[in-house]
């Protein structure tokens, strides 16, 4: 299969390529590790009549690292945050999730801000920025703008990215001391798209108590969602945590369609399992 034709552009400054967005308006598409955008060309799910090709970019291919959280930027590859010590001292989240983007040949191109954008309900850097309650950094021709994580998914391959604009850059901040994460999902094989994700985030006190407990999830909504589940657990001893009215509540908060994957049913079904599971790794980790 062969995408439509296009024109191409590939700026070698940030102010030349916001110009070209400017001018190309929702006519364009930004191309930067291209493992979401060229599959959905190929099978003409989208005919932009202008691909802008960021990689020629400079600067834009960091990880930043402070003891407020993770800074990653838009020609940062999946494997490149994946491997940064840094970056999982202070996150662990990000390389727990990051393992289960596709496989390592796709995180060695792709691109976790690109990821983002995408919006795909099923990626997992999705519920990371939504557990952690980061932000993106959009810039346009003369201004940016920075969209909370809560505002900037709107609907499946939907972002709150506009005609014009690039995400620059995505900030994960980092969890309260003695935090505990994990990320659980299952797939049909290894590398496909979850029938079910869960990205869990535990809080204990000095006494080992569990203070506050979290999760988010991918591929049972429209977006991800997030649920604070502290009311089902707090103050109990993490060792001996009963995680069954989470994983109930958690089941009750979101609410799974069927496709050819799963079942609406089976997909609500792993939510308790997984939210069970992940929450108890996410304790362990925590003490």
């Amino acid at each position: 299969m062969k995408p439509s034709p296009f024109a191409y552009s590939a700026p070698e400054s940030l102010d030349e390529l916001l110009r070209v967005l400017a001018d190309v308006g929702s006519d364009g598409k930004v191309l930067a590790g291209g493992q979401s955008l060229l599959p959905i060309l190929n099978m003409r799910l989208a005919a932009p009549s202008h691909i802008v090709d960021i990689n020629r970019l400079p600067g834009l291919a960091f990880v930043q690292v402070d003891e407020s959280g993770v800074r990653v930027g838009a020609l940062a590859r999946h494997a490149d945050v994946e491997r940064d010590d840094e970056a999982h001292r202070v996150l662990p989240l990000l390389r727990q999730a990051l393992r289960l983007v596709a496989h390592p040949v796709i995180r060695n191109r792709g691109t976790t801000v690109g990821s983002l954008a995408h919006a795909d309900p099923a990626g997992e850097m999705t519920a990371v920025l939504a557990l952690t309650g980061g932000t993106v950094e959009l810039a346009r021709l003369g201004s940016t703008r920075t969209v909370g994580a809560a505002d900037f998914f709107l609907a499946p391959l939907e972002s709150a990215v506009q005609a014009g604009e690039l995400a620059v850059s995505a900030f994960f901040p980092a969890f309260p001391s003695r935090t505990g994460t994990a990320f659980v999902e299952v797939a049909r094989r290894h590398g496909d798209y979850a029938m079910c994700g869960v990205a869990a985030a535990v809080t204990l006190d000095a006494d080992g108590a569990v203070v506050a407990a979290r999760t988010a999830y991918v591929s049972v909504g429209p977006t991800p969602t997030v649920v604070d589940l502290t009311e089902t657990v707090t103050g109990r001893p993490a060792a001996t945590a009963d995680w069954g009215p989470a994983a109930e509540l958690a089941r009750a908060s979101v609410e799974p369609e069927s496709d050819i994957h799963a079942s609406a049913d089976y997909r609500s079904h792993l939510t308790g399992v997984l939210t069970e599971r992940a929450l108890r790794a996410a304790a362990g980790a925590a003490a």
